[in-house]
C-alpha cells in the first residue's frame, strides 16, 4: 500500500491556484489511472486504485492547507503504512522556478505551513515529498495573495508539463525507485532547450 497525498485548499475559489498544485497533480494521477477521488474519509477526499501493480490511496486533505497533518495522520494510521517509505506528499514551493520539481526523502518544512503541520502530526521529518515549483513571490506582493493567486498565462503550459512529470515521478517513487527518480526529475528544466526543439 502506498499513500500519495497532494496538498491544497478545498473550495472552488482555490482551484488551480499556486497553493493547490498538489491537488492538481492528484487529479492528473487519478485521470491517468482511472481512479475516482470522491470518497469522503479521514478529513479528506480519497480514491483507491493501482499504479503498475502497486495499490495506492490518493488523498486530497480537506482540512485547509495549514491543518493538512490532521488528515495525513488519520490516513497513515488507518491503513497502517510506514510514512518513511509508503507516504508521498506533493506540494507547492516558492523557492523553485515554475515547472521545476524537487524530490526529497526527508527534510524540514522550509516555511511551508502544510508540511510543518504534517511533521508535527507524524512526529517525523522523514517522508517522501515532491516539491513543485510555483515561482518566487514578487518583492512587494503579500505571500498569501501570491500563493492563492493563479498562474500567469505564460506559466500555465510549463506548470501543466510539470504536473505530467510529477505523475511520472510519483509512479517511480511508489515502486521504491527514489534514487533513480531524484536523478531524473531533480535536474533543472532547460526552457531554452524546449524552445530550440520547437523551432
Amino acid at each position: 500500500m502506498f499513500i500519495i497525498a497532494g496538498l491544497g485548499n478545498p473550495g472552488r475559489e482555490y482551484a488551480n491556484t499556486r497553493h493547490n498544485v498538489g491537488f492538481s497533480v492528484i487529479d492528473e494521477i487519478a485521470a491517468k489511472y482511472n481512479i475516482s477521488v470522491i470518497e469522503k474519509k479521514h478529513k479528506a477526499l480519497i480514491g483507491k486504485g493501482t499504479i503498475d501493480g502497486v495499490k495506492v490511496i490518493l488523498v486530497k486533505p480537506q482540512t485547509y492547507m495549514n491543518l493538512s497533518g490532521e488528515s495525513i495522520r488519520e490516513v497513515v494510521d488507518y491503513y497502517k503504512v510506514d510514512p518513511e517509505s509508503e507516504l508521498l506528499v506533493i506540494y507547492d514551493d516558492i523557492s523553485l522556478p515554475v515547472g521545476q520539481l524537487r524530490i526529497r526523502p526527508k527534510g524540514s518544512a522550509g516555511g511551508h505551513n502544510g508540511i510543518k503541520n504534517i511533521i508535527l502530526h507524524l512526529g517525523s521529518e522523514v517522508f517522501l515529498r515532491i516539491k513543485v515549483g510555483v515561482g518566487e513571490k514578487p518583492s512587494k506582493m503579500d505571500l498569501a495573495d501570491y500563493v492563492l493567486g493563479h498562474f500567469a498565462p505564460d506559466e500555465g503550459a510549463e506548470e501543466k508539463e510539470a504536473f505530467k512529470r510529477c505523475v511520472e515521478a510519483a509512479e517511480m517513487l511508489s515502486k521504491n525507485e527514489t534514487e533513480a527518480a531524484m536523478n531524473i526529475f531533480n535536474r533543472k528544466v532547460d526552457k531554452n532547450a524546449d524552445k530550440e526543439a520547437l523551432k
